[in-house]
């Protein structure tokens, strides 16, 4: 018996797909039949279209695993974990959750999870919950552990590709709330190109410290505040204990909120996915819906590689900037294209970034956090004036079966006169990208630059340079930094690190300082969404590899200049071509386990980060 399991997506082209719609063919009389014969071959056109899409079967891979007497070891095997005889004829639905009690945004994944496979049972499909890893970033940022973090995005992308081809999943249904959980899901959909369908496990409420809403960046930039002696113990000591109230993913337009939101516009959630709190009802009935919807995708064989072109990308990008949202989804967006074999390069951000302006007043740089934009409508009705100023691609097919513009129109969310969250088009926070890829000596390959507008448009300071986070962290915070500093923290990249930590803590240490218009930071490592400030990230070439930013010394001059979209050290190209010549590679920082097996096979930042892009 032959068993066509293939795990990764063929290569396609990435042409737009229009949502399938049903024509009516009026009666032809006999006497017009050779007007019918006439136009045969476009019928014939039409005939083979569905038969090329009636080649992905609702049983397409449980069958190989179920049906057949020398399957029968199998079928036992599932009988014991609650299958009856009648779910061995239906499509099998892995439901992915990404559940642990060791970070808030996935406490809840769980019950999610059993909502999903109520949803996937309720209208003909068997689901099955599986388990995938997940780390926490706000709780391992500024340690070892958190070089782990961007490890675990391939990690988690690995394991449900594991398990989906192993086990013969159909369809899946994926639930995430931590950052890398989102990127990790989408991975795995567009290598298995199997239906799929992503459920966010939506924003936590915000923290109250005596009126003021707060969240885990409010206690990153307390730590600053702190060692600035603007605040004592018991006054951080309150703010910790109150900034993390229950479930959800930080509650700003951090990472999570951004990669959601972007996954929605690309057409891979279900309208509003990414716009729900993590402990309102809403978010229950949106993981039911799932797992109904991932059994319609089945039927009309409708798979991630009809979803994910282009232009679907384009929304993802524009979607972002219009958020205010964070640098790592440059870094994501990136990858899930690789994976999906859609090319897509940080170029494509700056060219979206010249006629996308910033429309959301959210936190990081903003005063509102992710809830105060669900109570209001969500996505969707930002969504409705993108595509009303022509910003979005509306006949991109998503997770419905409809079109985005269908979608859009569908919906009755409208946001209310005289909220101030979501800016109009003539008057924006931001003109164009507040995401602004750099070039320059200090990074030929790429870097990519989170300006605000709140900074200034150019910095040009004296260089303080550190060779890790750690030791960049304990200067800042004993007030070695001063204002006019540039602070340089290299050997942070992916190889390097390795894993590409967030400078999170540095940051924030510079914000609750009260240096943030005084110093800047560039780093060959990345950005949690919760940073803000003059800052530069995903340095390329990293130093680890050779790039200028290795060679950088104490006192040097760095020019940062959003206008020219360049990061720029001052020195001669003789200088620079004589450091570089006399620079040697360190050795590598491991050389057993994960994170050398990470640092050997991963990629630049400039190409996502990913590690199975140039396997022999």
């Amino acid at each position: 018996m032959t068993v066509k399991m293939p795990a990764l997506m063929p290569k396609k082209t990435t042409a737009k797909k229009k949502a399938p719609v049903a024509k009516k063919t009026a009666p032809v009389a006999k006497k017009k039949a050779p007007v019918a014969k006439k136009k045969a071959p476009a019928k014939k056109k039409k005939s083979a279209a569905r038969r090329k899409k009636a080649r992905y079967k609702p049983r397409e891979f449980s069958a190989a695993v179920v049906d057949g007497d020398d399957r029968a070891p199998s079928r036992a095997m599932l009988y014991a974990v609650g299958f009856r005889k009648d779910d061995f004829t239906r499509s099998h639905v892995g439901v992915v959750s990404t559940w642990a009690n060791l970070t808030p945004c996935n406490m809840h994944i769980d019950k999610l999870a059993r909502e999903a496979e109520k949803g996937v049972n309720a209208t003909g499909g068997k689901g099955v919950i599986f388990n995938t890893i997940t780390v926490s970033d706000g709780i391992s940022m500024g340690t070892e552990g958190m070089k782990y973090s961007l490890v675990s995005r391939e990690v988690i992308a690995d394991s449900i590709e594991t398990v989906a081809c192993a086990q013969g999943f159909d369809g899946l249904v994926m639930i995430g709330g931590c950052d890398k959980n989102m990127p990790g899901c989408m991975l795995a959909a567009a290598r298995l190109d199997r239906p799929s369908v992503f459920v966010y496990g939506g924003t936590i409420m915000p923290g109250d410290h005596r009126g003021e809403d707060v969240d885990i960046v409010s206690v990153f930039e307390a730590v600053g505040r702190r060692a600035g002696g603007e605040i004592n113990r018991l006054q951080l000591d309150a703010i910790e204990e109150c900034a993390i109230p229950g479930a959800g993913s930080c509650g700003g337009m951090y990472t999570a909120n951004t990669m959601s939101s972007a996954i929605e516009a690309m057409g891979m959630s279900l309208p509003n996915s990414s716009a729900q709190a993590a402990i309102h009802s809403d978010k229950m009935r949106d993981a039911m819906e799932a797992g109904a919807a991932v059994n319609f995708l089945l039927q009309k064989g409708i798979r991630p590689s009809d979803i994910l072109c282009k232009e679907a990308f384009e929304n993802a990008i524009t979607m972002v900037i219009a958020l205010g949202g964070s640098t790592n989804a440059v870094l994501h967006l990136l990858a899930i294209a690789d994976a999906a074999n859609v090319p897509l390069s940080i170029d494509d951000f700056t060219r979206l970034g010249k006629k996308t302006p910033v429309l959301a007043d959210l936190k990081p740089s903003g005063k509102h956090v992710m809830a105060d934009l669900v109570h209001i409508g969500g996505t969707v009705p930002l969504m409705r004036m993108l595509l009303k100023e022509g910003l979005l691609h509306g006949d991109c097919l998503t997770v419905t079966g409809k079109t985005l513009k269908q979608n859009i129109n569908r919906s009755e969310l409208k946001y209310p006169a005289g909220q101030d969250i979501i800016s109009k088009f003539d008057a924006p926070i931001k003109k164009t990208s507040h995401l602004v890829i750099m070039r320059g000596n200090l990074a030929p390959e790429g870097a990519v630059a989170k300006i605000s507008g709140h900074e200034g448009s150019s910095f040009k300071g004296t260089a303080k340079v550190y060779d890790s986070e750690e030791v960049a962290q304990k200067a800042i915070l004993a007030g070695k930094v001063v204002a006019g500093d540039v602070v340089v923290i290299r050997y942070e990249g992916p190889k390097g690190g390795p894993g590409m930590r967030e400078m999170l803590g540095p940051t924030s240490a510079i914000m609750g300082r009260g240096l943030g218009k005084d110093v800047a930071l560039i780093t060959d490592g990345r950005f949690s969404g919760g940073t803000r400030g003059f800052v530069v990230g995903h340095i390329t070439p990293e130093a680890y590899c050779g790039g200028p930013i290795a060679v950088i010394e104490e006192g040097d001059k760095i020019t940062i200049d959003a206008e020219k979209s360049e990061v720029r050290l001052e020195l001669s190209q003789a200088e620079l071509d004589k450091r570089l010549k006399e620079w040697q590679q360190p050795e590598p920082r491991y050389s057993r386990g994960v994170l050398a097996k990470y640092a050997s096979t991963v990629t630049s930042a400039s190409e996502g980060a990913v590690t199975d892009k140039y396997i022999p």
